[in-house]
């Protein structure tokens, strides 16, 4: 029997420098807020030249690993923000054919217990700011842009007030899926919007009251409506989102 092995592929220098800092970072060895040492401090620490240096650091920059605080040179350990995390998940589920079926049905499995969490979790304030969003959808619920966007902010809202962060990085990118298909029906169906409004209503009657059960149930008949909208609307559900 003849063992046969892949060519060993040379990685730039560049990434590996990237790939060496993002591997303390991930470790923990480096935590959000610590100081990177200087670009030419790097580049006698790694014994390559500061340019090579430099397009490792970008690279990480690039990915939110790193930033520059102040407009100042000195580099940082930070989080990547939320709306950038989503931003690339929604990109790759994208070019991955993912369907309008597709993201109504994980929100069918997804929000009914985002909302059945919130109903045990949510603070005042988080009550404050649904309620907002929801004043603020009724009193522009001619303008289909507005309705959509406090929808979208209305989900993501939600699963912030689980604290569930997996539940709240999982929401962002599935809202930004969601902008194209509840524009579409939206903007064919009328009554949509105040069907949209009257079901969150409800959703926030039971957070008030720490009902789960209905919490849940109503979140579930939302998104439901959210399919009979789209049937009105004459949208496919197997079109692939683009």
């Amino acid at each position: 029997m003849t063992v046969t092995f892949d060519k060993i592929t040379r990685e730039p220098a560049y990434r590996r420098v990237s790939n060496v800092i993002e591997e303390k970072i991930l470790s923990r060895s480096l935590m959000p807020g610590d100081a990177l040492p200087t670009e030419m401090e790097l580049a006698e620490q790694f014994g390559l030249n500061r340019s090579t240096v430099r397009e490792g650091l970008r690279q990480l920059e690039n990915t939110g690993l790193i930033e520059r605080q102040g407009g100042g040179k000195k580099l940082f350990v930070t989080r990547p923000r939320t709306r950038d995390v989503a931003a690339g998940v929604s990109r790759a589920m994208a070019l991955h054919d993912v369907t309008f079926f597709d993201v109504w049905e994980t929100m069918m499995v997804l929000e009914p217990e985002a909302a059945r969490l919130a109903a045990t979790r949510i603070t005042p304030a988080q009550l404050a700011e649904l309620e907002a969003i929801i004043r603020t959808s009724e009193v522009h619920l001619d303008d289909d842009h507005n309705v959509v966007e406090q929808t979208v902010r209305f989900f993501n809202q939600l699963a912030a007030s689980t604290g569930n962060q997996v539940l709240m990085m999982s929401q962002e990118p599935l809202s930004l899926l969601l902008r194209p298909s509840l524009g579409l029906m939206i903007g064919r169906v009328a009554q949509a919007r105040k069907r949209i409004v009257d079901a969150q209503k409800e959703i926030l009657k039971a957070l008030k009251k720490r009902d789960t059960k209905q919490a849940g149930e109503w979140m579930r008949k939302h998104i439901l409506d959210f399919r009979r909208g789209y049937s009105l609307a004459g949208i496919n559900l197997d079109h692939v989102i683009t």
